[in-house]
């Protein structure tokens, strides 16, 4: 499981180099002739054309997913979420966002629609599924063609229908840098912006600070988790360090599937409240996870550090004579 989404991540420096249009076959553009244009439904419930209704005129990211998958689509979605957020008022104006399932027997449109509420989806963003063998025709064409779930695609698809340009990429490299790919798909935006050159110093996708688990976290737990500002798609992780033993969050961290499946009260009583999506298994190793602890130890200290002065003055005074 760690090498698949170590994998994931190494992958998606190479993909940085796709070129707008590389998914055009033999220089005729994906297009009407090319897509089915099968009947799907959204996790909204609405019956649409696949290519009429998704892709027509429209400038498309794809995503693949499903709502069982136990470790990388989670992860893939939360940071769709975060391009979706950078992008703004953009998505569902400019830019449609389209989540195919791979698993259409079982991720029917309600399924989808409290995925999609989990992870904050707006308006532009569709999370489609259908009869299995249309879901798997219109896949297959975007280049999803696994026979296991477990083995599908984790690249995601740029598309622009009305020049026809199409490449692939990837949700886990610099989120900055995808943001101008995405960006760079409209003519008008390449014509009137002058691109800076990337500068890998300023890769937040990898960024690394001098805190034990900060980039891991920046990487992985992010995308889910905050530190202090509120839940996201899982529990906000601020003061986590106090609440529950250390022994415990690190076996949680490493493997939160074998929690579950022992039967543990803690991570089963998680799972209840936040029922759509379930902590994944990222293949966090116990070490690495001891890495993490500190660094929301060092988070949630910092926090009430800030914090102090405003406390009301007796606490603040308590607050003093149980240091000196």
């Amino acid at each position: 499981m760690q090498r698949r989404v170590l994998a994931a991540f190494a992958a998606a420096a190479a993909l940085a180099t796709a070129v707008p249009g590389g998914l055009q076959a033999q220089g005729r553009p994906w297009g009407e002739n090319y897509f089915p244009n099968l009947s799907v439904v959204t996790h909204e419930g609405k019956t649409v054309r696949f290519y009429d209704d998704l892709i027509k005129g429209k400038m498309v990211i794809v995503s693949f997913i499903y709502t069982s998958c136990p470790d990388i689509c989670p992860l893939s979605t939360a940071r769709m979420a975060q391009v979706e957020e950078k992008l703004g008022n953009r998505v569902g104006r400019d830019i449609f966002i389209v989540s195919m399932t791979v698993d259409p027997e079982n991720d029917t449109p309600d399924r989808l629609k409290e995925y999609a509420k989990a992870f904050g989806s707006g308006p532009g963003w569709s999370f489609v599924t259908g009869k299995p063998e249309d879901v798997r025709a219109i896949n297959y064409k975007l280049g999803e063609r696994s026979k296991n779930l477990s083995d599908h695609r984790n690249e995601i698809v740029l598309g622009n229908d009305k020049t026809g340009e199409w490449a692939r990429d990837s949700i886990f490299g610099d989120i900055d840098r995808l943001i101008l790919a995405i960006l760079a798909m409209d003519p008008k935006w390449r014509e009137e912006v002058r691109v800076v050159p990337h500068n890998p110093a300023s890769n937040t996708g990898y960024q690394l600070g001098t805190q034990p688990g900060q980039a891991m976290f920046k990487k992985i737990c992010a995308p889910c988790h905050t530190i202090g500002v509120g839940d996201r798609v899982g529990p906000d992780l601020r003061g986590v360090t106090q609440r529950r033993d250390r022994d415990w969050l690190a076996k949680f961290i490493s493997d939160p599937a074998k929690m579950r499946a022992r039967r543990d009260p803690v991570a089963l009583e998680l799972a209840a409240r936040y029922p759509a999506v379930h902590m994944p298994r990222l293949g966090v190793s116990e070490l690495d996870a001891g890495d993490l602890i500190a660094y929301l130890d060092e988070q949630t200290a910092r926090l009430s550090d800030a914090q102090t002065p405003s406390a009301p003055a007796h606490d603040h005074k308590h607050h003093q004579h149980h240091h000196h």
